[in-house]
């Protein structure tokens, strides 16, 4: 389907300033035209976006789409069929507030990725790690200090976000089997965890040689690895041992931050996580040894952005939220303005995740781009909390493939 938008204020996707009264044609799921003015492309559809603003679809790099549980221990033990649903429903649901693209950071199956892209769900386009691969008593490891193992074909079966390997050979298996299993990338988590039982804040995890194993794993097969990291130590650890994007990042200092720039990495914060935790922690039946890691990374977080932002680290957006709480999703970018300029907070979720993706195809409007595309009311550079916000009630059309999947205009 042809589609042409008249009159628009388009925000590019790289630049600080809406360009006004722009004139977008959209043509065999791409952008096939941008001008300042009329163009004379025929076309199905017509739309007049005065007063609207057009722009890139989000992109959310940090997600757990299958985290049906803000317990990621009981998880573990819930009905894979009945946790396939509400995945289904959450990606939908993710659509609605704009997200054309998002990055699962444990727990995703490539099989999720493969039903949506087939269209038998409906949601955002989905990048997989599959399984997190953490170490024993580590941020995937929710056994506690009492249950015992349920077994390596349980936990791969089962919903979860991780599985355990320990030295050399187990991490460098572990790595290649979630790509075998058809997944884009490997995740590890390089440090203690807010979540997990066992763990303190300030632990490394994994050795320079096993985390040099999974980046081995990943870069024969032209991919990368992400590391869950929260410290200024445990983020040089990863950066120095070729980790590629490092996220949460909440405990950086401005030394490691200019490590990370100088080795090329990318940063995905993921604040607005530690919000929602605080604020449904009766709820969720948070401890309170991890009532506590939360409140110290929290307490860091707006600082953060301000210490990678002065480094030069490309950051991206990432939101973190587990179960119910991805109702939320859209509030990082309120979070992510009190300290950060609206353009570079915008850019975060379209070029800049673009970018950590790998595909320059998506995050920008531009001849040839993917026509992955939002329609806004209101300016979001002025006001970014208040026009991506709540459900995306303020995001009326969205573009998949220059494909309609979400009409409000004619409401």
């Amino acid at each position: 389907m042809r589609i042409r938008f008249e009159n628009c204020d388009l925000f590019e996707g790289t630049g600080d300033a809406l360009l006004p009264g722009v004139h977008v044609l959209v043509a065999d799921g791409r952008v096939a035209e941008v001008a300042p003015g009329a163009i004379a492309g025929a076309a199905e559809r017509v739309i007049d976006a005065t007063g609207l603003t057009l722009m890139p679809g989000l992109i959310d790099a940090h997600v757990h789409v299958s985290a049906a549980s803000p317990n990621l221990g009981a998880l573990e033990a819930m009905s894979p069929a009945w946790v396939a649903h509400w995945t289904a429903r959450h990606l939908a649901q993710m659509l609605e507030r704009g997200f054309t693209t998002v990055r699962d950071m444990g727990g995703g199956e490539a099989g999720t990725k493969w039903a949506q892209a087939e269209g038998l769900i409906r949601g955002p386009r989905l990048l997989t790690c599959g399984k997190a691969i953490g170490q024993t008593g580590g941020h995937t490891d929710y056994r506690g200090r009492s249950r015992t193992d349920m077994g390596e074909i349980h936990r791969r079966h089962a919903p979860g976000i991780g599985r355990i390997a320990d030295g050399v050979a187990e991490v460098l298996a572990a790595a290649r089997d979630e790509l075998r299993l058809g997944n884009d990338f490997v995740k590890i988590m390089a440090n203690g965890g807010v979540a997990s039982p066992t763990d303190p804040i300030d632990w490394i995890q994994f050795t320079a040689e096993e985390i040099g194993a999974a980046v081995a794993a990943a870069e024969a097969a032209c991919t990368y690895v992400a590391a869950h990291t929260y410290t200024a130590r445990a983020i040089e650890h990863a950066a120095r041992n070729g980790v590629r994007t490092l996220e949460h990042c909440n405990l950086v200092d401005d030394r490691v931050a200019a490590l990370v720039a100088a080795r090329g990495a990318f940063a995905v914060p993921t604040l607005v996580a530690y919000d929602a935790l605080e604020r449904h922690a009766d709820a969720i039946g948070l401890g309170p040894a991890n009532r506590e890691k939360n409140r110290t990374v929290r307490a860091a977080g707006l600082a953060s952005l301000e210490i990678l932002a002065r480094a030069g680290v490309p950051t991206g957006f990432g939101t973190d939220l587990l179960g119910w709480m991805g109702a939320d999703q859209l509030a990082e970018f309120a979070i992510r303005a009190r300290v950060l300029p609206a353009a570079a907070v915008l850019r975060s979720a379209t070029s800049v995740n673009a970018r950590i993706l790998g595909r320059p195809d998506l995050g920008r409007v531009v001849p040839g781009a993917t026509a992955d595309l939002i329609l806004v009311a209101g300016d979001p550079l002025a006001d970014p909390g208040g026009c991506l916000a709540g459900q995306g009630e303020r995001i009326p059309l969205v573009l998949q493939e220059g494909r309609v999947v979400k009409d409000r205009l004619a409401a």
